[in-house]
């Protein structure tokens, strides 16, 4: 069960996580215990975060041996909002179908090279199902719609 807190409700953290297609952020440890951070495209399903990347890839490793993170879905332009939260990983083998619908949701289909090299059938791919343990929500609209009307004046 998800602890939500912050300035939106469960609802609009949904809405949120269903609605922004801006990348997230997640840190892990890595085998010798220091800190490391990758940026992945996701999606929100059934109150779990999907990822998918390359079977072989650094973070695969340091997950499978370490599944706690923290991650970061938040806006990189002004009002900044978004959720910051922790949970756990569970890596899937077969990351296919999840990259499909991010290829989708984030290019807007297949038909770019991009794209076409990201499904290419010899790539290996893994699923990344991040379970979130606690959400926090944040908002700064109406503190920097205040802001930018003080310079206007």
């Amino acid at each position: 069960m998800t602890d939500f807190r912050g300035a939106w409700t469960e609802d609009e953290v949904e809405a949120f996580l269903q609605e922004a297609t801006i990348p997230i952020r997640i840190a892990t440890h890595r085998p010798d215990g220091s800190l490391w951070v990758v940026t992945l495209w996701y999606r929100y399903r059934n109150g779990s975060l999907e990822c998918a990347t390359g079977a072989n890839a650094d973070i695969v490793r340091f997950l499978r041996h370490d599944p706690e993170i923290a991650f970061d879905i938040s806006t990189n332009r002004i009002p900044y909002r978004g959720i910051r939260g922790n949970g756990t990983v569970d890596i899937a083998p077969d990351g296919k179908p999840v990259l499909r619908e991010l290829v989708e949701r984030y290019l807007g289909g297949a038909d770019s090279s991009l794209a076409q090299w990201l499904l290419a059938d010899d790539r290996e791919e893994v699923g990344i199902r991040i379970e979130p343990r606690e959400i926090y929500s944040w908002d700064y609209a109406d503190r920097m719609r205040a802001d930018s009307d003080d310079e206007s004046t």
